[in-house]
């Protein structure tokens, strides 16, 4: 025992094996150099640094289970880890938590703890939250490489129907796959906007013509090109449902419903048409398809299919609908209270606009929102005032959730595009090891995804995609598509 009081740790094997709370233990991490006491130690007696203390009446084989490597002179245990995650791990001897540095990757921290045998709970609930969200990030990216592991193999085991149905399948619904399904997609693109267009033009009084009772009707050339465009629309809604793998997942997406709304007012309105007038009188069909009609507009939707922005415009803004809500609450308590004052400022007037309160709602949404119709406006000096606030507040509720808005929207946008990076590069790395692991070269190429080779049939012994995907060290590394434990002897960061 020196002069400090401090007990250090005796011989391995020794009979002075026995452990107390004023023995020193001498930890290595990563290069740095840090003692710790027993009875810091014990108090949690189930975490791998508790351990140190018993193990040397063990011999070394205890001792090299649970570190690296051993320095008998020194009497100091080495772990090849990372040093600053062990900073933040030790906290909960200190402390009773644990929390994550900024900088750390969450799963790698995540790891660190497992190897210091620290139970999660001790985690922050900030912190639990970026694990959260980085285990999401990694599910979906192993989903992304997953599905194009599954469109770059092809099963021999499976029938002609199924396999030509996975091929109509991804000719339709990934452009990217192919040079002819990039030019299905852009001509599907096309007939969307010729459409919309369509539809619009048969609007245009001078385009219009006259049936045999005098009633404006569309051109025949424009009916004829939008009955090409439905065609085409009607062709590739049925295609990608019997291609589809799960057609009923596929029939209450909320893409695929557009696209039945984009098509079925054109059949019921010709069913009515023909029919219709059987049933009921030529008025009532003639209501009914002018009804059936504006639904045409649809269509528009479509292009949210092949519009990565629209796709992300229209999730920031499902993330997004607390702020909305505080906006329209901010609006409804300001058109309530200023109708309500310019009703009654107005009263004094001979010729007042302000006949109720209901009715001043009009002018307190358009004069909220900086539109002002001129419509009604105040003809009173107290009620010009009160328009002006009701102006400046207007543009400060709108103001005021806009921001949060626009972050949700970059940071989708780029999470997206980390994701399909990261997806990407995984496979990269896949190439690279598939192609050192099957020629013995020491490099692979990085060529295209297409001279990939596909992966081992069932049955077959050789390194499947899953392993390859496993073995390729990447510092986006996702465990999430094999079942196999990967270990680790080095903490990876993740970019």
């Amino acid at each position: 025992m020196d002069g400090t009081g401090e007990r250090s740790l005796p011989e391995p094997g020794s009979q002075d094996s026995r452990a107390g709370d004023d023995i020193e233990i001498v930890v290595n991490v990563g290069g740095v150099r840090q003692v710790l006491y027993g009875d810091l130690l014990s108090r949690y007696p189930e975490t791998r640094l508790a351990e140190l203390i018993h193990c040397l009446a063990g011999g070394y084989d205890t001792i090299f289970s649970l570190c690296d490597d051993y320095d008998p002179g020194k009497r100091e245990f080495y772990f090849d880890r990372d040093p600053d995650a062990f900073k933040c791990v030790i906290e909960v001897y200190y402390f009773g938590e644990v929390h994550m540095k900024k900088g750390i990757c969450p799963i790698c921290f995540k790891n660190e703890m497992d190897f210091w045998k620290v139970d999660l709970k001790f985690l922050d609930d900030c912190c639990k939250s970026h694990l959260s969200e980085k285990r999401e990030e990694l599910e979906e990216i192993a989903r992304r490489v997953q599905l194009i592991l599954d469109d770059l193999g092809v099963d021999t085991a499976e029938g002609r129907w199924r396999r030509c149905q996975k091929c109509v399948w991804k000719f339709l619904e990934k452009p990217e796959s192919s040079c002819p399904a990039r030019v299905v997609a852009v001509l599907s693109f096309l007939l969307i906007l010729v459409s919309s267009v369509v539809m619009c033009m048969g609007t245009i009084p001078e385009l219009q013509v006259l049936d045999a009772e005098g009633n404006r009707v569309e051109h025949p050339t424009l009916e004829n090109v939008e009955t090409a465009c439905i065609g085409w629309f009607t062709l590739e809604y049925l295609l990608r449902l019997f291609s589809s793998p799960n057609k009923l997942h596929f029939a209450l997406s909320f893409m695929n419903i557009v696209d039945v709304l984009a098509i079925l007012p054109f059949y019921v309105s010709l069913t009515l048409t023909h029919l219709g007038a059987r049933m009921m009188e030529l008025t009532n069909v003639q209501q009914a398809v002018q009804a059936l009609r504006i639904m045409r507009i649809a269509r528009i939707f479509k292009l949210a299919r092949h519009s990565s922005g629209l796709q992300t415009l229209t999730y920031a803004l499902k993330r997004s609908f607390k702020e909305l809500g505080l906006l329209l609450m901010y609006l409804a308590v300001g058109i309530f209270v200023f109708s309500a004052l310019g009703y009654t400022m107005e009263q004094s007037h001979p010729e007042t606009l302000f006949k109720s309160i209901p009715q001043s709602f009009w002018w307190a949404i358009i004069t909220m929102t900086t539109v002002g119709y001129g419509d009604i406006y105040p003809k009173t000096t107290l009620g010009k005032l009160n328009a002006a606030i009701s102006f400046l507040c207007g543009v400060i509720a709108i103001a005021l959730p806009i921001h949060p808005i626009i972050n949700n929207f970059v940071r989708y946008y780029n999470k997206q595009r980390v994701l399909e990076t990261a997806a990407r590069h995984e496979l990269e790395l896949m190439e690279l090891n598939s192609g050192t692991s099957g020629e013995g070269k020491a490099g692979g190429s990085r060529g295209d995804l297409d001279h990939l080779p596909p992966p081992e049939p069932a049955g077959k012994e050789g390194p499947s995609w899953s392993s390859r995907l496993k073995l390729s060290h990447s510092d986006t590394f996702i465990p999430l598509l094999t079942e196999e434990k990967h270990h680790r002897t080095r903490l990876q960061s993740c970019k």
